[in-house]
């Protein structure tokens, strides 16, 4: 065995980094733009779902371009075509495409499978290395995925056939989501758990205290009042409203700490929520996304901690603190 301090296994790890790096160039190179063309618009008018089918490790790239699609806002499933042959092709409708991947476009299971497809009036659109072979001859459209050599020392691993196949599946798949004017917003539905999901979801009216959790006081309030209230809602702070239940104020547990600290050669019993209130808060809507709150509080010279929650009508509707947010996993 060659000592793994020998420093040739880094040059070659390099090396078939870049090898595999200039299959995918020569393969963008010798696409037929017509081709591409002609996928494109069978995928994005696809009215049912795409059927991606391949056998070992094409069948591994297939899985992967399918979970692609599917998340990019294009149903897509995995059809084996060893199952398809014992049952599963009943999922296949005419309202389909299928992609099906093959570097040598000869695989038994495969080529069995197609008659099948045919059958059903499925468009075929075929990823496959060899142009001259089964699959190539059957498919509605072929994309040229054929490469000089793998990346394996014996020439015969999966692996630079693989990198070009899925990097075509990729290609297909974002260039869907231009073609369908997917926004953000609309990728972010399908990933909900994750952070960018949360941050393109996720609206204050999800996260914020409402009801008896956000007790309210008037302006004429005394200040002990002011006082047990925000110790009953348990926030650390008290929206102020007037009659109508329009917001006017806040008073945070700092902002009474502080004032007190002032006037505390006076009688604190002439003090009132109007006179400790901070006056025309900054504040948000239940419907703003969440993210957008945080930067609210955060974006500013001196950072703030919670927020009151309006209507349109200026109607005070609830309270959001920074913690609620940041406990969310925004």
């Amino acid at each position: 065995m060659q000592c793994i301090e020998d420093k040739t296994y880094v040059l070659q790890v390099v090396k078939l980094l870049l090898l595999e790096a200039d299959a995918i160039t020569k393969a963008a190179n010798r696409l037929h733009l017509e081709q591409v063309e002609r996928a494109v618009e069978l995928l994005a008018h696809c009215q049912g779902k795409v059927i991606l089918a391949g056998v070992g490790k094409s069948g591994i790239v297939a899985r992967k371009i399918a979970a692609t699609l599917t998340s990019t806002g294009t149903l897509a499933v995995y059809l084996h075509p060893a199952d398809a042959l014992h049952g599963d092709i009943g999922i296949v409708s005419p309202k389909d495409v299928a992609i099906v991947l093959s570097n040598s476009g000869e695989t038994d299971e495969l080529v069995a499978m197609l008659p099948y497809l045919k059958s059903r009036q499925v468009p075929i659109i075929a990823l496959v290395g060899n142009l001259h072979s089964t699959l190539a001859r059957n498919a509605d459209v072929v994309l040229d995925a054929a490469v000089d050599k793998e990346a394996c020392p014996f020439n015969l691993a999966p692996t630079t056939s693989t990198t070009v196949a899925l990097s075509l599946g990729d290609a297909l798949a974002m260039t869907l989501i231009q073609v369908k004017g997917l926004t953000p917003e609309d990728f972010a539905l399908n990933h909900p758990a994750g952070r960018l999901g949360k941050r393109l979801t996720l609206r204050v009216r999800d996260l914020m205290h409402t009801g008896v959790e956000t007790p309210t006081v008037s302006p004429q309030a005394a200040w002990i009042e002011v006082l047990s209230t925000i110790s009953l809602g348990g926030l650390g702070a008290v929206n102020v409203v007037d009659d109508s239940g329009c917001l006017v104020g806040i008073i945070t547990d700092g902002d009474l700490r502080r004032l007190l600290q002032k006037v505390k050669q006076k009688d604190p019993e002439t003090l009132t929520a109007s006179s400790m209130m901070t006056p025309n808060p900054v504040v948000v809507s239940p419907d703003l996304l969440a993210y957008h709150a945080l930067q609210l509080m955060e974006n500013r010279p001196s950072q703030i901690s919670l927020l009151p929650v309006v209507d349109g009508q200026q109607h005070c509707v609830g309270l959001i603190r920074l913690h609620d947010i940041v406990r969310s996993g925004l």
